[in-house]
């Protein structure tokens, strides 16, 4: 067996060893160790992350991923209620929809090593990458995009609750598609430049995350600058909404008073409208959008939580000389033979602590959660509810009478172009009312049995010939006619007579 320490400590193993291709290179945690006239590199085994933190920190971290197994049927079963039921249970939105998919992205990330049982290291001191594992791929891709789709959809969705209550914009086809557009366009985009330019790997657990190197630039960065964003118009569209409540209170003009509905009267335009006008409006919009601006800050706050600690976490362990220099106590108590749990306190300074890092993890895991109890209404259960109920129910449909079996009694209608030699394919039916005087000889009363008998004479006769009443004008009139030679004397009524000239 070959002894990998070299000249190295005994806890280190010397790079040299190794060899310089495969897995994540840049990953590995090495310092350069002086030994008699030559200098060699000593690496920390991997993982890192087991060095730093306690045994089980992979274990605690899995916690998330049967959190993710347990929220993803609720996403999937909102998604499948948009589908299925009518806007009238749901009120689904794409808005909402798409928001979802990214939450479902997200959750799939953490489920996808509970199957795979991924291992994190390529060998003794080198971790795996996007390249050398499957499985790193795939959970790094899911979550960057996840994330991606969910901090862009919340910007999109701030930008259409501020358009609506500020400046009273009614949203479009127009702005549907431009959503569309820069909600999958963006995320993919800057999919692609992450994993081109920095890459996955294996950090901590068994979930692959963002590489150090241009991690800053390409992800953190941009995601930062749209969460900001979203966070301004957000807490800038409640400020208006607390701008406008606040003259409501205050407000004492009559239009509010006289006019109830909400909406300005016929004295005062939409540009007067009063202030307590504009609050009952701004409730209306309030009422129906406040499920996505809760759930909106609740992935701000978790977005803005989660590049903290890992911003923190790049910083403080990219093998940096200042670094270096700050992890030199904590190196020489390893070196010096001493255990994980006698030198931990030298590590403190070492990027955030284990209970702030399982923290962000679960927060994270937990968004499926939120999304479900703001968007899962107690309608949509009825929804299902009526769904299967109409689903085992028995439906019969409205057809005409000439097209059922079940109405093949057609006597009480009357053929009128039908020969015994050269029947016509489709016969004409023509139903005419009774005349006065047939009706005048039947019976009045409702409970009067039918007679047993059918009479023709007496269910169709002749057509009722309608007699105009003189004083009609529902007609044109022949000239010469009564009607036109009536004498008008113009002075009394208001209009003007016929000047002769």
């Amino acid at each position: 067996m070959v002894d990998l320490n070299g000249y190295c400590p005994s806890i280190f193993l010397q790079e040299s060893l190794f060899p310089t291709t495969g897995g994540f290179i840049e990953g590995r945690y090495c310092e350069d160790v002086s030994a008699g006239n030559e200098t060699i590199s000593c690496c920390l085994p991997c993982p890192l992350a087991n060095w730093r933190y306690a045994d089980n920190i992979a274990q605690r971290v899995q916690v998330a991923s049967w959190i993710s197994v347990a929220i993803l049927p609720l996403c999937v079963f909102i998604l499948v209620s948009y589908a299925v039921l009518a806007p009238k249970w749901t009120n689904r939105h794409y808005l909402s929809i798409c928001f979802t998919l990214g939450i479902c992205c997200m959750e799939i990330a953490f489920i996808v090593p509970l199957g795979s049982k991924p291992n994190q290291c390529y060998n003794d001191i080198t971790p795996n990458d996007m390249y050398s594992d499957l499985s790193c791929a795939f959970s790094g891709s899911l979550l960057l995009f996840g994330g991606w789709l969910v901090v862009i959809w919340s910007f999109i969705r701030t930008i259409a609750f501020h358009v609506q209550v500020c400046w009273e914009v009614v949203l479009g086809p127009k702005f549907m598609w431009g959503a569309f557009v820069c909600g999958f366009g963006i995320p993919a985009i800057g999919l692609a430049i992450m994993l081109k330019l920095t890459g996955v790997s294996y950090r901590f657990g068994d979930i692959c995350h963002i590489n150090i190197d241009n991690g800053l630039k390409d992800y953190w960065i941009p995601i930062m600058s749209f969460a900001a964003t979203s966070l301004v118009l957000q807490v800038s569209t409640m400020a208006y909404c607390m701008h406008i409540y606040l003259r409501s209170l205050f407000d004492k003009s009559a239009s509010t008073t006289d006019n109830s509905s909400g909406l300005p009267s016929y004295t005062s335009s939409v540009r007067t409208v009063s202030a307590r006008q504009a609050w009952r409006r701004l409730q209306r919009v309030i009422q129906l959008q406040w499920r996505g601006v809760a759930l909106v800050l609740i992935i701000l706050g978790n977005v803005i939580f989660f590049a903290v600690v890992f911003i923190k976490l790049d910083r403080d362990v990219n093998p940096t000389a200042a670094n270096i220099k700050k992890a030199a106590p904590w190196l020489l108590c390893l070196a010096a033979g001493g255990s994980k749990e006698k030198c931990k306190s030298y590590a403190s300074g070492m990027g955030p602590n284990e209970a702030t890092l399982l923290a962000m993890v679960y927060l994270l895991s937990l968004v499926g959660f939120w999304n479900f109890i703001l968007f899962a209404r107690p309608l949509m259960f009825a929804g299902w509810l009526d769904f299967f109920r109409r689903g085992f129910a028995r439906r019969h449909e409205f057809i005409s009478v000439d097209a059922s079996d079940r109405y093949a009694n057609k006597e009480g209608f009357e053929m009128l172009t039908t020969t015994a030699k050269t029947p016509e394919p489709y016969p004409t039916y023509n139903m005419r009312s009774p005349s006065p005087a047939q009706m005048a000889g039947r019976s009045r009363s409702p409970m009067a049995s039918p007679s047993p008998t059918f009479d023709r004479n007496v269910h169709f006769g002749q057509e009722a010939q309608y007699v105009p009443p003189s004083t009609s004008f529902s007609g044109p009139r022949a000239p010469g006619s009564s009607h036109t030679s009536r004498d008008w004397d113009p002075s009394s009524t208001f209009a003007q007579g016929r000047v002769s000239r």
